[in-house]
């Protein structure tokens, strides 16, 4: 899957500290061979946000994306569940 990277996005995910890094790298793999893995968690979003996806990078942060295609995703947002607001 071709994922493209909003700037947002790149702002957020340089704050993040590198062990969460580290652990969105291999849930991207994951996500990359199958968007909806049962690792991931990978869910539709309600209200405002109903157009886009999230999967959980770990308990606390989430990546909120958009399916373009079959083959082709747009990660918007990463962090806390307080990129939901």
């Amino acid at each position: 899957m071709k994922i493209y990277y909003s700037s947002k996005f790149a702002r957020e995910y340089k704050k993040l500290p590198k062990v969460i890094k580290k652990i969105a790298e291999e849930r991207e793999e994951i996500f990359r061979q199958n968007p909806f893995d049962s690792r991931l968690r990978t869910h539709r979003l309600t209200g405002k946000l109903k157009t886009y996806w999230s999967f959980s990078i770990n308990f606390k942060h989430r990546i909120i994306f958009e399916i373009v295609d079959e083959k082709t995703a747009w990660f918007h947002s990463v962090g806390t569940h307080n990129i939901y607001r």
